[in-house]
């Protein structure tokens, strides 16, 4: 009988039990430059001690370089259009009203039509608050239409999200070659648009563990992005210690998407410095980047300790993602916006409850649109047949297992990554080929010696994007 009972009672739990949450945080420009991931220089113990309770993915791959289009293809599942700017989004929008039919739902969407209580803080979609118009405060252009329960952006002296998005300390916001690359001011960790996002992620936190219905809370952190501004605390583990080497700093002499860094070389005074050939100016952008980081592990710790402090934890899902990666120098970029290692691979750590062999990572070659599967297959929702990803269900179970092929596409030009190989294919036909294998990586275009793996995986990039 008591056997019997306790049968009963378990499986009375599960079903009036309250579904998985999701917690979700982006971090803009993040690269993979951790502690967890196997950097020393970088301090960034919250972003490592979810690392050490899930799985971090090492080699994860964006399927786009560049902040609207990374997103868009996290957010829907899609590959969408190949060829994308910072508009994608609202153009979806737009299809969504003249023809909704064409349009599947988005992951926030999916979500809320299955009774989760959806909410976005800070940078989740392209612009923060998730609005179009102008100053992006208009709120009758959502981003993504149906989407959101609550989308915020808290503003305080920056008074606009597009001001805070290019914002340095106290209120300042960028004008064309007019502000600083980098800023260490005093103060708390408001004086910078990232500590209002915190705080409001925060309140929305505490609220959504104390309802009766699932949540799905995103919370996107500005920093890592341009300008590199933090409160001056942050810059402490950077004043002495000792950075690395930049790896393969010489500008491409071969054809590639290289280009000449212009939303950093366009937008800010650097007083006549360049850091590819002034070695004092690009160790201070290094130092002052990496400040960020630490800036924006903090948001990530406080928000993990909220999260247990409500009694949330166990039943939540976290994920860390970042939307793209940034060259600090390497090939003498200093930006994303092209198809080379640094600009496609970017942190992705996801932590379940119960999770097996927590804390070891996996090298299995994974991609942005496998997101919207893994969250739905983690909760038990229904997997979206429409959207072109892989669940990740098999790596968190196993960090063995074996992933796939990554695909990403910038300008004219697309790119496949093997275990191996990196095929970059232009529109043209011209082709580079880089073996990850090879002590020169990406620094030596292989694809006249081996014409035939050329033609292969050409077949196979072309195979991947043309999938349902």
């Amino acid at each position: 009988m008591r056997i019997l009972y306790t049968i009963i009672l378990f499986l009375a739990v599960q079903l009036f039990a309250k579904p998985p949450n999701v917690l979700f945080l982006a971090v803009d420009d993040l690269r993979p430059e951790l502690k967890s991931f196997g950097v020393e220089h970088i301090h960034s113990p919250n972003i490592d001690r979810l690392a050490e309770k899930g799985r971090a993915f090492h080699r994860h791959y964006v399927n786009a370089p560049s902040c609207g289009p990374s997103r868009y293809t996290l957010l829907t599942g899609l590959y969408g259009d190949q060829t994308p700017g910072n508009q994608a989004l609202f153009e979806r929008a737009s299809r969504m009203k003249d023809a909704p039919e064409t349009v599947p739902p988005s992951m926030p969407e999916w979500f809320r039509a299955n009774g989760y209580t959806t909410v976005s803080v800070g940078k989740v979609s392209h612009h923060p608050g998730g609005w179009g118009g102008g100053n992006w405060a208009d709120k009758s252009r959502p981003e993504m239409p149906g989407a959101w329960d609550r989308q915020l952006m808290p503003c305080g002296a920056w008074e606009y999200p597009s001001r805070a998005m290019h914002g340095l300390a106290n209120g300042q916001s960028r004008q064309r070659g007019k502000m600083k690359a980098y800023e260490s001011a005093a103060g708390p960790d408001t004086i910078y648009p990232d500590g209002l996002i915190a705080d409001e992620g925060l309140v929305q936190l505490k609220e959504l563990a104390a309802a009766d219905t699932p949540f799905f809370l995103a919370i996107g952190l500005i920093r890592p992005h341009l300008p590199f501004g933090a409160p001056e605390a942050y810059m402490a583990p950077y004043k002495e210690v000792a950075l690395p080497p930049t790896p393969h700093p010489g500008k491409p002499t071969w054809r590639t998407t290289w280009h000449g860094s212009g939303e950093f070389s366009r937008q800010y005074d650097h007083s006549g410095r360049d850091p590819n050939s002034d070695a004092g100016y690009a160790d201070l952008l290094r130092r002052h980047y990496a400040a960020c980081v630490t800036y924006a592990d903090k948001h990530v710790g406080e928000i993990l300790d909220a999260l247990k402090e409500a009694g949330a934890e166990q039943n939540t899902v976290v994920v860390l993602w970042g939307d793209h990666g940034w060259h600090l120098g390497e090939h003498a970029i200093w930006g994303k916006h092209c198809l080379f290692e640094e600009a496609l691979r970017s942190p992705l750590i996801i932590s379940t409850p119960n999770l097996e062999a927590p804390g070891v990572k996996a090298d299995a070659i994974v991609s942005s649109l496998d997101i919207f599967p893994t969250l739905c297959d983690l909760t038990g929702l229904e997997l979206p047949t429409f959207a072109n990803g892989r669940s990740l269900r098999p790596q968190l179970e196993d960090p063995e297992a074996i992933g796939h092929l990554a695909v990403s596409y910038w300008g004219r030009a697309k790119t496949i990554r093997t275990d191996a190989h990196r095929l970059i294919l232009h529109h043209d036909g011209y082709a580079e080929l880089y073996d990850h294998r090879t002590v020169e990586k990406e620094t030596k275009n292989l694809a006249k010696e081996k014409p035939e793996l050329v033609q292969k995986l050409s077949k196979q990039l072309k195979a991947e994007l043309a999938s349902p």
